[in-house]
């Protein structure tokens, strides 16, 4: 069993931060209305998990420690790379590009703040505390806040088959609000948890606002009756749950332990098997859309809104201190969300249906 920073890098540096940046690097194309990414920008989330692993390592006392700043400072080079790609093909967009990718680069400025603040702690021990705390923050509500507020807006409408044409004016509108809420949040967690309370204040005004603007332009009803739809929902409102569980931590009237696990738990598997859903079938068979990709996105979101109610559940249920049961509808979102994975990924191949049906 490995040490818990161990344990969370592996599934932050491993899993999570390379499935960023490999969404940053699918949306982006779409974004600017350009060609699809080089193999070498495809293959920087291969190197980031890498990176990654042997931090883990080194935090296990597994190789030299030496590696860890090592593999910081290779991440923060693979994020300034993906960043330039991501400017150079705003600027190659025949027309303006979409607004949302800058959330993507400013997610990526989070992301290598993070990083240097890895970097300072071998430089200045005295400090370490903070810049962990900093670090932390920066990667949860920066990377990862920004990266999902930036696609929420153009994913759901996508899931739905609708338009949103308030989506580009909110996303260049709250931006900076929600850059600076997160900036603002990682500070005042490492020095003074009023500050810290202040940026929430600033996310949570940009996330109550988008949630909002789906309710007025969807419904309820419509933005339930989809199981895409329904998982983006309750990752937003895990969000702003999150947001309100570290307000709570902060004011010393709970401890860190929930507040992370709202986030894992009621935010980020909403988020990711969300849009999973949507983008797997894609990222499977691109190009023209076949029956085999609708069916592989219908299996996928089959039970969306009943894994994603119990995950959103659930962490309210940590933040109460109701351990028992917010462990029991956490393990039932994750095997509903197992058999839809499992169905889908048995679909097959257009080619090998046309082929068993032609004998």
């Amino acid at each position: 069993m490995g040490s818990p920073p161990a344990v969370a890098h592996l599934a932050f540096a491993v899993a999570i931060l390379p499935l960023i940046l490999a969404a940053i690097s699918h949306f982006v194309p779409v974004l600017t209305r350009t060609g699809d990414p080089a193999p070498a920008i495809s293959r920087l989330p291969f190197a980031a998990q890498v990176a990654g692993l042997a931090a883990v390592l080194a935090m296990q006392g597994t190789v030299p420690r030496w590696l860890l700043p090592l593999a910081a400072a290779v991440d923060i080079v693979l994020a300034g790379l993906l960043l330039d790609w991501a400017a150079s093909r705003a600027r190659a967009a025949l027309d303006s590009p979409h607004p949302g990718w800058r959330w993507y680069g400013a997610a990526l400025g989070c992301l290598m703040m993070a990083l240097l603040a890895v970097l300072l702690m071998e430089i200045c021990p005295a400090y370490r505390n903070a810049l962990r705390i900093f670090h932390l923050h920066l990667n949860v509500l920066g990377l990862v806040g920004l990266a999902a507020l930036g696609t929420l807006p153009v994913l759901l409408p996508t899931a739905l088959q609708m338009r949103d044409p308030e989506s580009g004016s909110w996303l260049r509108r709250q931006l900076w609000l929600v850059a600076g809420g997160a900036l603002v949040v990682a500070t005042g967690a490492a020095v003074a948890w009023e500050f810290a309370v202040a940026g929430a204040a600033l996310m949570m005004v940009a996330g109550l606002g988008l949630l909002s603007q789906w309710i007025r332009r969807f419904g309820i009803g419509q933005l339930l009756g989809d199981g895409v739809s329904a998982s983006l929902l309750a990752a937003l409102l895990g969000l702003c749950l999150t947001l309100v569980a570290g307000v709570a931590h902060g004011t010393g009237l709970s401890a860190a332990r929930p507040d992370l696990l709202v986030w894992s738990v009621a935010f980020l598997l909403p988020l990711v098997s969300g849009a999973l859903s949507q983008l797997l079938p894609v990222w499977r068979w691109p190009g023209p859309v076949t029956p085999a990709r609708l069916q592989m996105r219908q299996k996928l979101a089959a039970n969306g809104r009943w894994r994603s109610g119990l995950w959103l559940a659930s962490g309210g249920a940590f933040l109460a201190g109701l351990d028992a049961a917010a462990s029991f509808m956490l393990a039932s979102g994750l095997l509903l969300f197992a058999a839809s994975l499992l169905q889908a990924v048995r679909v097959s191949h257009p080619l090998a249906q046309e082929h068993v049906e032609g004998g």
